[in-house]
């Protein structure tokens, strides 16, 4: 491994400082020396070792301006905020236009929440800075703080004209034209800067991803297949036009694209559900459920394996399999309601009405509010004769879903059924006021219902 000189020097003034340490042999380093040890130091999270230093760095270059600098970020770093001042204070007084004490003071400022003061003094800062990108950067990042995302794009937007392979800058200025909404202008800002720099992986594949977003999956592929003719190994390039392939049903090259990722790196729980779902499009069924068991096998946390092995199973009909795989799931993780939910439907196909009903009572319990869970459970409820505990249950349903016709016919059903004819016309006439033509689900919930006179003589009234 061939280091180059400064690389050489730096690695040699560490070892040689490290040894005097341990000798207690005070040895002479120039400033710059100790300023890089003090910043490896830092960068390592070793702050005791990075104190020494600075200490016998002053000790032997009193006047160093660097080494101040260095200090007064350490201040800065322990939220001395005052004493940080106070030094960059007398700084400023010998060297007025030394970019790091602006930018320093910004920093304190800006710790201070006072942004606007730090946009100020970092404005200042670059009539003095040969490194504008860095600047811009800072800038930026301020006004990201202070939530005003225009003004932070146009700052990034900056750092690219001042260094137009500054990677961070491109994440930066996408992360703000998407948080505005502005998509579209993103996609256009991109164009022109890849007619600049048609080499830049990170520009195509952020194209990729906005184009994605937008749903033009055409030139979604495009975009990430041109990140991968630059860089081969862009791992994150390949899954994102899987995905894309995948919406545009494009199966067989959607597994390619996976596949290639997991060539690429370790195999990723997520590549392989892709691609067992792909499988499973395309109608090759024993290899779609081999991925499903790999996919559980790489991470056995990941929902979504369990759930594609479980409805696999439930689309074959083989329900025995399915509840083996939801209770293996639930065996891991039993605080999931997708996993409750998938339990209930299974055991209600399988007509185990108490254990559906388990299940669907532990799914809502758990969070899962959606409308079709309270409805299954409520139907298994009267499928096991509790109808206190169903028309219960339907009234909770009915705090989440006030205007819901599907919650409302089958209150008038089983008040109907309990003989509360007057809390079944309440019910009977909410229903046939939010959907008139959806009578037939108290038709085929309740037939018997449906048959009373003085329920058939209700509903022709409110016809006319």
């Amino acid at each position: 491994m061939h280091l180059d000189h400064e690389e050489e020097d730096y690695s040699l003034s560490l070892s040689k400082f490290e040894s005097m340490l341990k000798t207690n042999k005070v040895l002479f380093f120039d400033s710059e020396e100790f300023e890089e040890i003090i910043l490896h130091y830092l960068d390592m999270g070793k702050t005791n070792l990075a104190k020494k230093a600075l200490k016998i760095g002053l000790d032997q270059h009193p006047k160093s301006t660097g080494l101040k600098l260095v200090q007064v970020e350490m201040l800065v770093f322990e939220d001395k905020l005052e004493t940080a001042e106070k030094l960059l204070n007398e700084l400023y007084f010998l060297e007025p236009t030394n970019e790091e004490i602006y930018i320093q003071k910004a920093n304190i400022y800006s710790k201070r929440d006072d942004h606007a003061k730090a946009v100020e003094l970092l404005t200042q800062a670059l009539q003095f800075t040969e490194d504008y990108t860095d600047i811009y950067n800072l800038i930026g990042m301020e006004y990201l703080f202070m939530d005003n995302l225009e003004m932070a794009k146009v700052n990034f937007i900056k750092c690219l004209e001042e260094e137009i392979d500054d990677q961070s800058s491109i994440y930066n200025v996408v992360y703000c034209f998407e948080f505005l909404d502005q998509n579209l202008e993103a996609i256009e800002y991109l164009k022109k800067y890849i007619d600049k720099n048609p080499y830049s992986e990170i520009a195509w594949h952020q194209i990729g991803r906005l184009y994605y977003g937008i749903k033009d999956y055409e030139n979604a592929v495009r975009s990430f297949e041109y990140a991968t003719y630059i860089d081969e190994y862009f791992v994150g390039a390949h899954m994102e036009k899987g995905k894309a392939l995948e919406r545009l049903k494009r199966y067989e090259e959607a597994i390619e694209s996976y596949a290639k990722t997991i060539e690429l790196d370790d195999p990723t729980s997520y590549a392989l559900l892709r691609i067992g779902k792909s499988h499973e499009k395309l109608g090759h069924m024993k290899e779609a459920l081999a991925f499903f068991n790999k996919t559980v096998h790489e991470d056995p946390l990941l929902d979504k394996g369990w759930i594609a092995i479980t409805d696999y199973y439930v689309r074959q009909k083989k329900y025995n399999k399915a509840l083996e795989h939801v209770n293996k799931a639930l065996s891991i993780d039993d605080q999931n309601q997708a996993y409750w939910k998938r339990f209930a439907s299974i055991n209600k196909a399988m007509n185990l009405f108490e254990d559906a009903e388990y299940g669907y009572r532990k799914a809502v319990e758990l969070g899962d509010y959606q409308l079709d869970t309270w409805l299954f459970w409520v139907d298994v409820l009267v499928n096991l004769s509790e109808i206190d505990s169903a028309i219960l249950t339907l009234l909770q349903a009915s705090e989440y879903f006030p205007e819901e016709y599907e919650v409302e016919y089958r209150l008038a059903g089983l008040y109907f059924m309990q003989n509360e004819t007057e809390k079944g016309c309440f019910h009977l006439s909410n229903g046939l006021r939010l959907n008139f033509n959806n009578q037939s689900v108290l038709e085929e919930l309740f037939p018997s219902v449906w048959s009373m006179k003085k329920v058939q003589s209700f509903i022709s009234k409110h016809k006319q």
